[in-house]
């Protein structure tokens, strides 16, 4: 690849459109997220296919796909993008104007807990400002930080070669619980895991470290096998499925704890022990953290050790999870 941007030809328009492309999987949808013609976003990325002396996306039946060039750029795109928002949101909160803009990644179940009081602390340092916060999957997570999408994550250690170029900052260890709701049957019963395949059981996706923490707690309670279940990531869904449906959701312990507390959810005595996963920062290991986002880290370093404990070595990323631990 020849070096193109010394004579000025990549613009800002066309690191748009390629990030637009490459996020969203085809023209089409990244020319409806930036508001312009399709054949814009064609000749833009053309363009830069040019300036660069490669070819950036091979287009198919399943949309444009990045090529392995692509894929070297986009995280160099992303953070000229990031920085130039960022500064541009800067100047603005010194002039009074509009709002500095940050984007971080959390576990649905992380950010039920976390953010308010998340917020309150970033929005009392910064009055002026524009927070978007993508909840997902762990693995999902770990692409859209690697990608420069979000600037840091708040989620769970995964296997080595999905933590290459990242670094995870343990916050606190969260067991998984089962949570009915108040006046459930099975809180008066005396083999409650005996019991369970005659209610909705909520669990969480197949693949994901938290699933494996629920079969971990079955298989250590002696509950049968289940031939129904309802696997669900969002909060929200479990959380009316358990109320209303009579459902047993298996859930980290902060995601409910709210309704624990008011009484409206409830924990079945069935044994937690070795359920615990760590709950931690993820951060690029090749790029500073902007002024709004040290603010943040900071924040949540405070949160987690007022709420949890000086039990979690804060200030010290830990080694990638062995291979084998789970997907997301």
């Amino acid at each position: 690849m020849n070096n193109r941007i010394a004579d000025g030809r990549v613009k800002f328009r066309h690191l748009q459109c390629f990030l637009a492309v490459a996020q969203l999987g085809g023209v089409q949808k990244a020319a409806e997220s930036l508001s312009i013609t399709q054949p814009a976003v064609s000749k833009t990325i053309a363009e830069l296919e040019a300036i660069l002396g490669v070819k950036l996306f091979e287009r198919g039946r399943h949309g444009a796909q990045p090529t392995r060039e692509a894929q070297l750029f986009m995280p160099h795109a992303n953070a000229c993008v990031l920085a130039l928002r960022q500064g541009v949101g800067l100047l603005a909160r010194e002039g009074g104007a509009a709002a500095a803009t940050l984007e971080i990644g959390m576990l649905p179940t992380v950010a039920a807990s976390l953010a308010p009081a998340l917020m309150k602390a970033l929005t009392a340092r910064w009055p002026r400002i524009v927070v978007r916060i993508a909840t997902a999957a762990n693995a999902e997570l770990l692409e859209r930080l690697k990608s420069g999408a979000i600037e840091c994550a708040i989620g769970r250690l995964s296997e080595p070669e999905r933590m290459i170029g990242l670094a995870f900052e343990q916050l606190y260890n969260e067991p998984l619980v089962a949570v009915v709701r108040a006046g459930h049957p099975l809180l008066a019963s005396a083999a409650p895991a005996a019991e369970l395949a005659r209610y909705p059981v909520v669990l969480p996706p197949f693949g994901t470290l938290i699933r494996q923490s629920a079969e971990q707690l079955l298989g250590a309670c002696g509950a049968p096998p289940l031939d129904s279940f309802i696997e669900v990531l969002s909060v929200s869904v479990a959380r009316a499925l358990a109320l209303e449906n009579d459902a047993v959701w298996f859930v980290p312990l902060y995601a409910a704890e709210y309704d624990l507390s008011a009484g409206a959810l409830a924990r079945l005595p069935l044994p937690s022990a070795g359920t615990d996963e760590p709950v931690g920062l993820v951060l690029r290991t090749d790029a500073q953290p902007s002024p709004v986002a040290r603010t943040l880290i900071d924040a949540v370093r405070d949160i987690a050790r007022s709420r949890f404990g000086d039990a979690h070595p804060h200030r010290a990323p830990r080694a990638a999870r062995k291979p084998g631990r789970g997907k997301r």
